[in-house]
């Protein structure tokens, strides 16, 4: 993600939720008394463990794939209220992880009218964000089910924790789809959480004249009764928050890489061509950053330029999303991303520092690619900042940020020094080693902190334990490492 989130002026960011870091264990099945082959059922927990949103995600099921059937009305013209209709119909092949009485999957703001599981009506119940959903016969452990769940509701402009627009954002043409950090519950049912990566199948009706942009690849569109569907299919394991489908007055713009990688731009024609000129360069951002990370991941690319604003772009994996402009330096961040963030996801959102430190740090060695300031140059502006700033740049605990400091600028600024740093101290050869075999290891799931200090160690061969303690672990700017 970048631009709107990354604050000036710095939120507080005490580290009170460091105590928080021991997570939350599920829950498990345990045998009855006297008989150790007769399961326990239990309910799955409420929220996937992270301390920073207790409530997203959810424990005790997997998510297999997300099969999503969508049928959307915009807002009216004005003065109408901005609101938009949804229908919904989720399909979502899960795995019990534990003996399961109920579980629970992410769903706010929208009401479900039926609840269907391995064919058989159950019962079902909405609290604040979840959908409790309680099977019959109950689940045991290891075994797959599927769940259908029909929705309805009226779509508006969602905020999230800074109240900035996330979600299913409505607007007169369309909607901005941009779920970061756990959004998605605000317009599908889902386990909202990097840690449950699925596949997904999209397909989305829309007024006719109306283009439905979601990720993956295009496989077919059909129009009838006024009313066009676009069908999508995403077969790369990824997050909820990456989901996409946005609605609007896109022209699709379809070509192929030299190497052969499908692309699909979708920008809003209102938008003067200057806005997605940088989108000409993806082709060779490709290659520049498989040089460097490896494989470019994923089935397709792409990017979604729309004419209305959230304020901020966002890595949709696949298909980045850019609210009006995409300009060069952050096309060049939000592919990054594609590799660090979406292949490779954080464990936790604690650990958000190595998605945007590495997309920002991505963007420095392309600036300097491009002829721009050096990597060196632009990791000696950040040490240009001061101890004492006044906004507190050196403040932040870059591996703690806290909930409210995710987009702050010293996730993304100190974040990508870090990089730089531990690229002098340990050498080109291992640094790129290092990046390559982190999205060969950890690449289609999660990582975290501890997993990239270890793997920097093991590639390395250094002890760095002081280097990450000054620079991820520590509030103060950086002296000696």
């Amino acid at each position: 993600m970048s631009s709107r989130r990354r604050r000036t002026a710095l939120l507080a960011v005490g580290s009170a939720v460091a105590a928080a870091a021991l997570l939350t264990a599920p829950a498990v099945a345990v045998a009855a008394p006297g008989d150790p082959a007769s399961p326990r059922y239990a309910d799955g927990p409420e929220g996937a463990g992270d301390p920073y949103f207790p409530l997203a995600g959810n424990g005790g099921t997997d998510v297999l794939h997300y099969d999503l059937v969508l049928d959307y009305t915009p807002a009216p013209p004005e003065p109408a209220p901005l609101e938009g209709h949804l229908d919904g119909i989720a399909t979502i092949d899960i795995v019990a992880m534990q003996d399961l009485d109920r579980f629970n999957l992410d769903l706010r703001g929208l009401t479900a009218s039926s609840v269907v599981v391995n064919g058989l009506p159950v019962s079902f119940s909405q609290v604040d964000n979840e959908l409790v959903i309680s099977p019959r016969p109950k689940l045991k452990a290891g075994t797959q089910a599927q769940v259908v769940v029909t929705y309805v509701g009226t779509t508006i402009q969602p905020t999230d924790i800074e109240g900035a627009l996330y979600g299913w954002v409505t607007t007169r043409d369309g909607a901005m789809v941009v779920s970061e950090p756990d959004g998605s519950a605000t317009w599908f049912p889902s386990n909202d959480h990097p840690t449950d990566k699925a596949t997904y199948s999209f397909e989305i009706t829309v007024p006719e004249g109306l283009v439905a942009v979601a990720n993956g690849l295009l496989t077919g569109s059909s129009t009838s009764d006024g009313k066009t569907t676009w069908t999508w299919d995403a077969p790369d394991p990824m997050a909820a928050y990456l989901a996409t489908a946005s609605v609007g007055d896109y022209v699709l713009n379809q070509y192929e890489t030299p190497g052969g990688l499908p692309i699909i731009d979708a920008v809003d024609p209102s938008r003067p061509p200057s806005s997605s000129a940088a989108l000409a360069l993806t082709s060779d951002m490709i290659a520049f950053f498989e040089e460097r990370f490896g494989p470019y991941p994923f089935v397709s690319y792409g990017a979604i330029v729309d004419d209305d604003s959230v304020g901020y772009a966002l890595e949709t994996q696949t298909r980045s999303f850019f609210s009006r402009n995409a300009r060069e330096g952050t096309v060049a961040h939000e592919l990054a991303h594609q590799w660090m963030g979406d292949q490779v996801s954080p464990y936790r959102w604690a650990d958000i520092w190595l998605n945007e430190g590495w997309a920002t740090y991505a963007s420095w060695m392309w600036a300097e690619h491009r002829g721009g300031d050096t990597a060196q140059q632009s990791f000696d502006d950040v040490m240009a900042i001061p101890a004492d700033d006044p906004d507190g740049f050196w403040d932040v605990i870059v591996a703690d940020p806290s909930p409210l400091g995710l987009f702050v600028d010293p996730v993304y600024d100190r974040g990508a020094a870090t990089l730089h740093a531990l690229r002098l101290e340990i050498g080109d050869d291992a640094f790129f080693e290092l990046a390559q075999t982190w999205v060969e290891r950890f690449g289609g799931g999660t990582a975290s902190t501890h997993d990239f200090i270890a793997l920097a160690e093991e590639v390395s061969g250094q002890d760095l334990e002081a280097f990450f303690d000054a620079w991820v672990y520590t509030g103060e700017k950086p002296l000696s490492w």
